[in-house]
């Protein structure tokens, strides 16, 4: 599409995520909520629908959205009630869905995002409410039948409402790694979309730069990455202009997004509200949150990513750069945070988690859990580089290598027994130093003919000599006396 009919127009986005609570059974039984577990096992008579049982609330997926809530600076309604929505769910054996309507139990937050300029946008929450999920129906190539796996049916969810406040695609991808990174964060999620326990659908709608209403919404679904989010946001804002642009109107539907061709689909017209036919639930009394239990949730909440990355750069003095990197993923964030609590040199601890152990990581396709050493041993490598005891080169290559098979010893310890120790001695250094010389008449010559350059030339000998444990510092001091004079 020509950039100059695109710029004509406005993208106005908001994004509804679902996210799967990482609880031990389901929102109202207590069928087990197990991801993987063979069809139709998890079940009982409450999540079938059948006559005569009743719902009861799972008392920790409430928690879980209240720890949202107040990760996203929501405020927490005290009076929850749910209500039945009576769309028609054919993998949900009631019938209908029990969720809240009118009493979600957060509203009116934000979310801070970092945008690619460095600059920070809060996209505003409208509401989080809980519901529960329905089951999942499969469709074999070349068949007529349709399987239904209702494990599913009755998992906690929360989903998670923004306020149209997004105008292009990076943006979504911006604020839907905010949410995984919080939900990941607070423990009450895995935030696989690959899996389904993380869903995202997106309202899109365009209009013209100044208008004061703004377009015809249209919301796309079938999304499993952030990836394919950006994919069906971008071909959906040029389908809606294509559209306005020949004079046509843009139809309020439901589309779904096909990964392989990187089109949106159309699957059926919009509902109204109407169409969902909310009443409140009969079998479930008011759940009200008294100021007691919403301050042990509060109480309870870890470090957040934005409070790290403040705590990054704020206290320890780390890049915006270094501090996203660092806050990405919550086990490398906390890792990398005791480790800083153990050295005062931030930057170094920062290197070395993102280089030797990530690579250590990467390489195996282990996650940290399977990483052998302790933050204590990285700040002592660290410390031993400080001090001059060992040079970050001979730490790199053959210290860390050893205490990662050997982490039962302490850096020290193993510096010593493998003989790792720089060589500090001036009057030991002073005699290599002179042996080097002497084996290099010509270059000398060279070097006081005025070609300085040779330095490097007469260090790397000097360090093969010393097997690389001679003071880098001193050794390049009692050269360049030895060379000068």
């Amino acid at each position: 599409m020509d950039d100059a009919i695109k710029a004509k127009y406005q993208p106005v986005i908001g994004l509804e995520v679902h996210a799967q609570l990482l609880t031990q059974s389901k929102m109202y039984s207590a069928d087990e909520n197990e991801y993987g577990a063979l069809p139709n096992n998890n079940l009982s008579v409450i999540t079938l629908g059948h006559p005569g049982t009743l719902p009861r609330v799972n008392r920790t997926a409430v928690e879980f959205a209240m720890k949202m809530g107040l990760a996203t600076n929501c405020h927490i309604t005290r009076d929850n009630l749910f209500a039945r929505k009576n769309y028609f769910y054919p993998d949900l054996p009631k019938g209908y869905q029990i969720t809240q309507d009118k009493t979600p139990i957060c509203t009116q937050g934000h979310v801070p995002i970092r945008l690619a300029d460095g600059s920070v946008k809060e996209i505003g929450i409208t509401r989080i409410h809980m519901e529960e999920d329905a089951g999942k129906s499969m469709h074999l190539a070349g068949e007529t039948e349709t399987l239904v796996d209702l494990n599913r049916a009755g998992v906690p969810l929360i989903e998670i409402v923004s306020e149209p406040d997004i105008r292009n695609a990076d943006e979504a991808y911006a604020y839907l790694s905010e949410i995984k990174k919080l939900v990941v964060y607070l423990g009450i999620c895995d935030g696989n979309m690959e899996e389904g326990s993380l869903r995202c659908d997106a309202n899109v709608s365009v209009m013209l730069h100044g208008a004061a209403q703004f377009g015809v919404k249209v919301e796309v679904k079938n999304m499993n990455s952030f990836r394919n989010v950006q994919r069906a946001i971008e071909y959906e804002i040029e389908r809606q202009i294509e559209i306005l642009e020949a004079g046509g109107v843009v139809d309020s539907e439901t589309r779904g997004f096909d990964a392989a061709t990187g089109t949106t689909n159309a699957q059926r017209s919009k509902e109204t509200l109407n169409d969902y036919r909310y009443f409140p639930e009969p079998d479930l009394p008011p759940l009200i949150i008294s100021d007691e239990w919403l301050h042990e949730v509060q109480a309870s909440l870890p470090a957040l990513p934005q409070q790290l990355y403040a705590r990054f750069t704020g206290e320890l003095g780390l890049s915006d750069y270094d501090a996203s990197v660092l806050t990405d993923q919550k086990e490398i964030a906390l890792f990398f945070d005791e480790i800083s609590r153990r050295t005062p040199n931030a930057k170094a601890a920062a290197n070395w988690v993102q280089g030797p152990v990530k690579s250590f990581l990467n390489e195996r396709a282990f996650t940290l859990s399977d990483f052998p050493l302790t933050p204590q041993h990285l700040a002592d490598i660290i410390q031993l580089i400080d001090d001059n005891k060992v040079s970050h080169s001979v730490a790199a290559k053959q210290l860390f290598p050893y205490l990662l098979e050997n982490p039962a010893q302490t850096a020290a310890a193993a510096a010593e027994a493998q003989g790792l120790l720089q060589q500090s001695d001036a009057g030991a250094l002073e005699a290599m130093v002179q042996q080097v010389l002497a084996a290099n008449p010509a270059k000398v010559e060279e070097y006081r003919a005025g070609k300085k350059s040779l330095t490097g030339m007469f260090m790397g000998e000097l360090m093969k000599l010393t097997g690389g444990k001679a003071d880098p510092k001193l050794a390049n001091q009692l050269l360049r006396q030895q060379l000068d004079a």
